[in-house]
């Protein structure tokens, strides 16, 4: 029955002009294994490489590949709300444009896309990154699973397929990285079931990561306590836009 419904396949990025062009053609190979009803959707944040004219010309070759330009980089969380917006098929895939997962493990979570889920989480299997990242990751992921209840054993894997009609659901409003907490828990909210999948993890092959500064890392924890205060105290699962 999947083979059926169309899937929409998007990739956010921002200065990942050394990767996306292996992640485009790997997904419209990978997809064709599941539906000819497809779209690959890139959302080009403000990158100040060269992915602006990498993308002109994967559109010349690829005729299902639509590029959302932002003039100006909206974040992580801005690039993942234009991503789901302007996706349009029944199923909605995404990953990084780091190519820090791979494309072609889409597989793993089709395959627990059974009647009755609503979205397959992917879990790392291991993760290859520096031993700092690892321990943030992992206090990071323990904390907030506590302080948001969460039921999924990764919710740093930003490796996710999951039903249009389950994003219809649930509003996005943060710019941030905590978008990710932000709609796993709001998909709890409003019902949805999740399946789970083990996929691998690799170590950034170019570029580098945007979060680790303070900047970044005191707006991600400013974001949490707002999501928090929202769900918790005021009982809005929309919040307010945080731009």
């Amino acid at each position: 029955m999947l083979k059926k419904q169309g899937l929409s396949i998007f990739f956010p990025c921002y200065n990942d002009a050394g990767t996306i062009a292996s992640l485009v053609v790997l997904a419209d190979r990978t997809a064709r294994q599941f539906t000819n009803n497809f779209e690959i959707i890139i959302v080009n944040d403000g990158s100040s490489d060269h992915s602006k004219y990498v993308l002109e010309e994967l559109q010349k070759i690829y005729k299902n590949l639509r590029v959302i330009e932002h003039k100006k980089n909206r974040g992580y969380g801005g690039a993942l709300r234009s991503g789901f917006k302007a996706a349009s098929k029944e199923l909605v895939f995404y990953t990084d444009g780091d190519y820090q997962y791979d494309v072609t493990e889409m597989g793993l979570l089709y395959s627990k896309m059974k009647p009755g889920i609503d979205w397959v989480n992917g879990w790392k299997k291991r993760r290859n990154d520096a031993w700092y990242r690892k321990v943030i990751g992992n206090l990071y992921n323990l904390g907030v699973k506590t302080l948001f209840n969460i039921k999924i054993k990764d919710i740093d894997c930003d490796y996710r397929l999951i039903r249009k009609s389950a994003l219809d659901k649930v509003d996005l409003v943060f710019d941030s990285g905590v978008i990710c907490l932000e709609l796993i828990k709001k998909l709890q909210l409003a019902g949805c079931k999740a399946a789970e999948a083990p996929v691998n993890h690799f170590f950034r092959s170019y570029g580098k990561s945007q979060f680790f500064n303070f900047r970044r890392i005191f707006r991600t924890f400013y974001n949490l306590l707002q999501l928090w205060v929202y769900i918790y105290i005021k009982k809005s699962y929309k919040g307010s836009r945080n731009k």
